[in-house]
């Protein structure tokens, strides 16, 4: 099983960028993903999720500024991150879900002026 993250950077408040998780290994169709993130010093938390019905959950702090969706033929998931804030500085990880769950390495994503 693998969960490749991408799209990471150094971007400035208020710019966008787009995460994706390429998945491998299992049948993603099946499975929930999900986005966490961990800030330097903090615990990880939930950004997003999406079952495999489609279902979505955002963390507050992130509703109506991220998007969280999925692409079951190319086996990939993504989280378009738009205004983004300097709190949303952390590493994104990338997880699957179902009667385990999987973890991507993680991206990183900063927030600067």
């Amino acid at each position: 099983v693998q969960l490749v993250e991408s799209g990471g950077g150094l971007v400035q408040p208020g710019e966008s960028l787009k995460l994706s998780c390429a998945a491998s290994g299992f049948t993603f169709s099946y499975w929930a993903m999900a986005w966490f993130r961990q800030a330097p010093g903090k615990q990880r938390e939930l950004v997003a999720r999406i079952a495999r019905d489609s279902r979505i959950n955002y963390a507050d702090s992130v509703k109506g500024r991220f998007t969280i969706s999925r692409d079951n033929a190319k086996n990939t998931v993504y989280l378009q991150m738009n205004s983004l804030k300097a709190e949303d500085t952390g590493v994104y990880y990338c997880n699957a879900q179902f009667y385990t769950t999987y973890w991507g390495q993680g991206t990183q994503v900063t927030v600067s002026s």
